[in-house]
């Protein structure tokens, strides 16, 4: 399985950016996916994780409000919608897909999730 994400760059405090994550390869069926980021000299933080059907989310409390997870229905690609971004949001955004239950997906599994795709970086100025 490859994760491949993309749609990272610059943004100017309260702009947007919207993220991609394709899956490719053998997959595992029924699988939730979702979103981690990395700032530098920072543990890996959960951002968001949405089931397979994507009718449930789950958002970690730094971008409650802010931030949407989607999905069409049991589809392998997910999207991030990023508003009202900070120049705390800076960080390296890594997708991920893992048989665990994505409403209890949190920063505390991210050393258990089994894929991860590289990565992409998202820099906001203020």
């Amino acid at each position: 399985v490859q994760l491949q994400a993309s749609g990272g760059g610059l943004v100017q405090a309260g702009g947007s950016l919207r993220l991609s994550c394709i899956t490719s390869g053998r997959t595992d069926s029924s699988s939730p996916m979702g979103w981690f980021r990395q700032a530098p000299g920072k543990e890996r933080e959960f951002v968001a994780a949405i089931t397979w059907s994507g009718g449930s989310t789950n958002y970690g409390e730094a971008v409650k409000g802010r931030f949407t997870i989607s999905r069409a229905k049991y589809d392998d690609t997910i999207y991030l919608q990023m508003n009202s971004l900070t120049p705390e949001d800076t960080a390296v955004y890594y997708c991920a897909r893992d048989l665990r239950d994505a409403r209890l997906w949190s920063t505390a599994i991210h050393p258990h999730i089994k894929y991860w795709g590289k990565g992409t970086q998202v820099t906001v100025s203020s």
